[in-house]
């Protein structure tokens, strides 16, 4: 029921949000800046309002805070410290957004004060989860069922690879209209269905509430997108995600859980690579991966779709290997 609740709440902060947000923005004039190097069709898009991400943070931290008031008065913070390390991340975006906008150019901060930022961000949240005794230095090996205990200093370390790695992951993903948002769906919902397996109300609130914004926000996200998410959003979808899989210390779930952000990154890994190795050969039309697929004559919602089932599958897959 709370679950329920959540998501209705958090779904319709985030739609009536919109109903003002896409004017405002528009009449401050924060319209995204198209990159010269992706796919030319893209210049149409140029000026859709971005940092549409505040209308789901927005009915995340809403609905957090209604229906997750309960646990706090019995001194339960699980879902409190989740929140904080994604919207630490949103607030990384969203001076990356501004910066944007203001200069009138697809460059905000550089990638080394996203990176010490990013860093200090996923530090924080592994000490405040292990203050409140809830991080475990134990691995499970999804599929396999086992479960490998690690010595703290090399677990906190990977923590930080995977929690800045996935971040990113997710920011790649945000390509397409309501791509990003649209993969994250069934995660969030894994997420809420993992979280009530393992008793955890917290983090079941908490990811039914991130379901029911992005639903809330693809009424103007999906394609044609009235409004883009920007890294404010993106990179907060990042960190809620990264922070579920630790609260609930099952972090590589995210392999297969979050398979479709981890193809996008190799695809764009694998790019570099090949190119630089092979003096500017190229193995995809265009990286990340969706690019590759619209150069290849891919509608935009025909990725979505196609996205969101095979993370639907890996999602399904992942829950089974919990059970």
């Amino acid at each position: 029921m709370i679950n329920t609740l959540s998501f209705l709440i958090s779904f319709a902060v985030s739609a009536l949000t919109g109903l003002w947000l896409i004017p405002f923005l528009r009449k401050l004039k924060a319209g995204q800046q198209i990159r010269e190097v992706g796919p030319k069709w893209h210049l149409s898009k140029q000026g859709t309002p971005t940092m549409g991400g505040l209308m789901f943070v927005a009915g995340i931290v809403v609905s957090v805070i209604i229906t997750g008031w309960n646990p706090m008065r019995k001194g339960e913070y699980t879902h409190v410290i989740v929140l904080g390390l994604a919207v630490f991340y949103g607030l990384i975006g969203f001076f990356d957004d501004l910066t944007k906008v203001r200069n009138k150019r697809n460059l905000g901060l550089t990638a080394i004060q996203k990176l010490v930022l990013q860093v200090v961000a996923a530090a924080a949240f592994l000490a405040a989860l292990r203050y409140a005794g809830i991080l475990e230095n134990t691995l499970f090996i999804p599929f396999f069922n086992v479960t490998y205990t690690v010595p703290w200093v090399i677990y906190l370390i990977l923590a930080l690879f995977i929690i800045v790695g996935g971040v990113n992951a997710v920011n790649l993903t945000d390509g397409v209209d309501g791509l990003a948002a649209g993969v994250t769906v069934p995660v969030a919902a894994f997420f809420t269905a993992a979280a009530l397996r393992f008793g955890n109300s917290e983090i079941s609130l908490f990811s039914a509430s991130l379901a029911g914004a992005l639903v809330g926000f693809l009424l103007y996200n999906f394609h044609p997108a009235k409004i883009f998410m920007g890294d404010t959003g993106s990179l907060f979808l990042g960190g809620a995600v990264c922070a579920c899989a630790f609260a609930l210390n099952i972090p590589l779930i995210i392999i297969p859980a979050g398979i479709i952000y981890i193809l996008e990154t190799l695809s764009d890994i694998v790019q570099v690579i090949y190119f630089k190795f092979s003096h500017g050969k190229r193995v995809f039309l265009m990286a990340p991966y969706h690019h590759h697929l619209e150069m290849k004559g891919w509608k935009e919602v025909r990725i979505v779709g196609v996205f969101v089932l095979i993370t639907v599958i890996g999602c399904v897959l992942a829950y089974l290997t919990l059970i």
